[in-house]
């Protein structure tokens, strides 16, 4: 008969095994985390770690005590730093992971307030470090993190050197400065500027950062304020702690009267009514998440309504008028198990991480691109670490830097091979400072040509159905026949069935190049592309067949960017085709002439002429004139100003009847040049939801602003409609908001 496990009180010795287990791991982290701003656990494990340890306190409640993680903030400051205790208590926030608790909350809200009527105040969660100003009749006098949420660590001198903080409230003559009042909020180092800390980091032999929110800790808790004086810290407040002399009817108010005092508020913030206006906000910013500056793992949605959140209280840890609803991790840990390299159209040789299969953001992931042998040395990453891997919405996945703690001494550093991994020619720089090693074998070099082959067939090129990454290596190398239908690039319009029905190739990774292993019998895998069982021809013949025939007939702009000439873009190509509209006539351009091309530099021009100074690149031009693709755009030779032609414009935000690229093309098909900030050059920006700061910066320029209904105005009857759209809808006349323009 087995042994009674369960002790007095029915709980399993093993779940109880288990909680005390939970309860030491997750305060390790957390100490990590808060105090050492070195953690080895992505936050996703973290709060896997939580949920498990709240569901057995769920079943067992006799195991919640109240030093138990579960009911507890934060963690304790740092021993070598000098504590102070915060005015009022800085609570966590309790965590919706999916719609269903979402409405949960919802539901608790409607409850406890008995029909009350009150807004949902929407706020994105930064992923930085928590602070707590203190102001005393307006002045500055101490700054605290967040600590265990009563007691914080000093770094007063440190955020005195930020510049969005003001050491003094401004006093504008219509918001009284309070006796004494508590700005809560977040430190954050952008996003954009940290793989350039971690190289300089890593350069003068200190420990690389793991991610932003730990270079934002890290900084702002150094010894020294001079050194981070010189670093890119900013703030976002984001709540109100212990406050004397003011009072306040709504939090989004409160934060109308913080940035009347000068503090920096979000922009980003919205008050709605529905849950259903919730939802829509948190869906909108986890598809846009790579579009704000700081790193966000989610949105806060709070009761906007200051005297109901008084009614609703809190619990021992987090207030109950405020929830975090939490975004799929964008950040794991996971184990790079090796530094491969593969080559590009253009024979860049690009190393990329080979990493143990990890989920983030929705999907699985396995590779991440490193650049250059130079970004692999400047993000500190070695063989055999552990690392932090972050995936922006459709951005590829990025090495952030090592976990370096977790280190045991087995890890290497990663060697760049000195001789091209698929046709063996020795690497080098094509040009004297060049960083990116090249193999200089273009013309012959199997892997350029795939490469090549499947960026002419792209969306952004000449957009040919039935053309994929494993056709284009069907194309150009294939196990049977030995010999490729394709020598290059110039006899993809002379393509037969006969040639392609025999073709057998290997299946390869489109993110790497290499080929793909069956997990059952270990060996690479091999299909047929083109032809059945029968050997008869596949749909695939067919519809590539078709895409070849239609592709002949694309306009010149996409033409030349199918030819893969360095530094030329899709958006490139479109202003030199725009210019010249005839490839002859561009092939015997001198690069003076390219140059002259508005948004085009002497650098692009030089590579245009040199890639038609090739014989090689020449002769796939006669074989596709040959063939029947179209070299001149309709109107030959003159250009033909299109009716926005002159006009500079921004899109931004989310439209209803365009995509930005949609609209993007929309307007450059017109003529007009889509630029990516505002400025007082710009003619128009085209705004729809959630359009952030460019909008704010359009505005304070005086740059007319339009929205889906002035941009389709301004696309059917032209600038002067559309300012005459933007006058009427501000009530004035046309005179004068050009005026009004011209001042600005």
């Amino acid at each position: 008969m087995a042994a009674d496990l369960t002790d007095a009180e029915g709980i399993p010795a093993e779940v109880r095994e288990r909680a005390v287990t939970l309860a030491k791991e997750l305060e390790e982290h957390r100490f990590r985390y808060y105090v050492k701003d070195a953690p080895t656990v992505s936050d996703a494990e973290f709060d896997t770690l939580m949920r498990e340890l709240e569901a057995i306190e769920e079943t067992y409640p006799a195991l919640r005590t109240p030093d138990s993680p579960t009911q507890t903030v934060g963690g304790a400051p740092a021993a070598d730093m000098v504590k102070v205790d915060h005015v009022e208590r800085l609570l966590s926030l309790d965590n919706a992971m999916n719609d269903e608790q979402l409405d949960e909350w919802v539901d608790r809200l409607h409850k406890d307030l008995a029909g009350a009527e009150f807004h949902y105040l929407c706020e994105l969660k930064i992923d930085g470090l928590a602070i707590n100003l203190l102001y005393e009749n307006g002045e500055l006098v101490r700054a605290l993190t967040r600590g265990d949420g009563r007691t914080g660590e000093d770094v007063t001198a440190n955020v005195r050197t930020i510049d969005e903080i003001p050491v003094r409230l401004r006093d504008d003559g219509g918001h009284d400065i309070p006796e004494l009042v508590e700005i809560r909020g977040e430190i954050y180092f952008p996003i954009a500027k940290f793989a350039d800390l971690n190289a300089k980091r890593v350069e003068d032999g200190d420990k690389p950062f793991a991610n932003p929110r730990n270079a934002a800790a890290g900084v702002a808790r150094m010894k020294d304020p001079r050194t981070v004086a010189q670093m890119p810290l900013h703030m976002i407040v984001h709540g109100i702690g212990a406050r004397r002399g003011f009072d306040i009817d709504c939090q989004s108010h409160a934060y109308d009267k913080l940035r009347a005092w000068g503090l920096p508020t979000a922009r980003h913030n919205k008050v709605v009514k529905t849950v259903d206006e919730v939802k829509e906000f948190i869906r909108y910013f986890d598809d846009n998440r790579n579009s704000v500056e700081h790193e966000i793992d989610g949105v806060v949605v709070k009761v906007d309504e200051i005297p109901l959140q008084g009614r609703l209280g809190a619990t021992s840890k987090a207030p109950r008028w405020a929830i975090a609803f939490k975004y799929p991790p964008q950040e794991v840990n996971t184990k790079l198990l090796d530094i491969k390299v593969n080559v590009g159209r253009t024979g860049r040789v690009t190393p990329y991480a080979v990493m143990a299969p990890v989920t983030v953001a929705g999907t699985t992931v396995a590779y991440a691109t490193l650049h250059n042998q130079d970004v692999v040395k400047a993000k500190g990453v070695l063989i055999g670490d552990t690392v932090v891997l972050r995936k922006a919405g459709e951005i590829i996945p990025e090495v952030l830097g090592p976990v370096v703690d977790l280190r045991d001494g087995t890890e290497q550093a990663f060697v760049m091979p000195t001789h091209c991994p698929e046709c063996d020619s020795e690497l080098r720089p094509m040009k004297e400072g060049d960083v990116d090693l090249r193999c200089p074998n273009a013309r012959s070099c199997p892997a350029q040509l795939r490469e090549r082959v499947f960026h002419l067939a792209g969306r952004k090129a000449l957009d040919i159905d039935g053309l994929g990454y494993v056709a284009a290596t069907a194309l150009t190398q294939p196990l049977e026949p030995a010999e490729p239908p394709l020598r290059d690039e110039g006899d993809l319009f002379d393509l037969t069935v006969e040639q392609l029905l025999p073709i057998k190739v290997l299946v390869r990774d489109p993110k790497t190049g290499m080929p793909k292993v069956d997990d059952e019998t270990g060996e690479q895998k091999v299909m047929s592309f083109f032809a059945n069982q029968q050997g008869e021809p596949k749909k695939a013949v067919e519809v590539l067949l078709e895409g070849l025939e239609a592709a002949k007939k694309q306009p010149l702009w996409r033409v030349l960017t199918a030819l893969s000439i360095r530094h030329v873009s899709d958006t490139t190509a479109r202003a030199i085709t725009a210019e010249f509209r005839d490839l002859d006539r561009l092939a015997n351009a001198t690069a003076e002439e390219i140059a002259a091309v508005d948004t085009v530099g002497p650098i692009v021009a030089e590579a245009v002429v040199e890639w038609f100074a090739e014989d090689w690149h020449r002769e796939i031009i006669e074989k596709w004139r040959r063939a029947g693709v179209r070299f001149v755009d309709e109107g030959g030779a003159e250009k033909v100003p299109g009716a926005l032609t002159g006009l500079t414009t921004v899109v931004t935000g989310t439209l209803v009847n365009f995509t930005r690229d949609g609209a993007k093309e929309a307007l450059e098909a017109e003529g007009a040049k889509v630029t990516g900030s505002v400025s007082k050059k710009t003619d128009f920006v085209v705004v729809g939801d959630n359009p952030g700061s460019k909008y704010d910066k359009a505005v304070a320029l005086g740059v007319p602003v339009l929205d889906d209904e002035g941009f389709a105005v301004l696309l059917a009857d032209g600038p002067d409609a559309a300012r005459a759209w933007v006058a009427a809808r501000a009530g004035e006349t046309p005179e004068s908001a050009d005026e009004a323009a011209a001042e600005g």
